[in-house]
């Protein structure tokens, strides 16, 4: 009987539901035979977007780059099929689980070492290259940051290697003797 009334309105039905030990607003729409449920957020849980992006530089976005982006989003488009996703957390869980209940032991598995490291722009122009049957023209200086634009130079040195460097910058050399009474 609501279905149909608010159908028949073109209304949206609030309500209140408890989940997870918590009272949220959920708005009911009709849907086919039945109703379907979004929660909605309090006025408290809701903060203007200034709050989080005020903080971020804008930064002077190039034509290439723009025209980059967009041949990658142009092939990588294709219609939207759930199927084709999984849960890899819920997957590697019952894989787990399972382990367990069999008695197998459980170890850790080895994490992949970060060595492969490129320059992903570079690769990236060259796929267009090859693409568009061109090779890549060689020898050309590298196009200076734009302003505001942070570039990232390799290789890094965690926190320990500059504490460590600060430490002996900071201490004098001082001799050691023994004082005998």
């Amino acid at each position: 009987m609501i279905l149909e009334t608010i159908r028949n309105m073109d209304k949206l039905a609030i309500g209140r539901v408890v989940l997870t030990s918590r009272e949220h607003i959920i708005g009911l729409e009709p849907l086919k035979n039945g109703l379907m449920g979004t929660l909605l957020r309090y006025p408290h849980e809701v903060r203007s977007e200034d709050e989080y992006f005020d903080d971020i530089q804008d930064v002077r976005v190039t034509k290439d780059m723009l025209d980059l982006a967009k041949h990658i989003v142009n092939q990588k488009s294709a219609t939207f099929d759930p199927e084709k996703f999984e849960d890899h957390y819920e997957t590697a869980l019952a894989e787990l689980i399972n382990q367990k209940r069999s008695g197998k032991p459980i170890a850790a598995k080895v994490r992949p070492k970060g060595e492969n490291v490129f320059d992903l722009m570079d690769a990236l122009k060259r796929s267009i290259a090859n693409d568009r049957g061109a090779q890549p023209s060689k020898g050309r200086k590298p196009r200076k940051a734009a302003a505001g634009q942070k570039e990232m130079l390799l290789p890094i040195s965690g926190k320990r290697a500059a504490k460590a460097e600060a430490k002996k910058a900071d201490k004098p050399a001082v001799s050691r003797a023994r004082k005998r009474a």
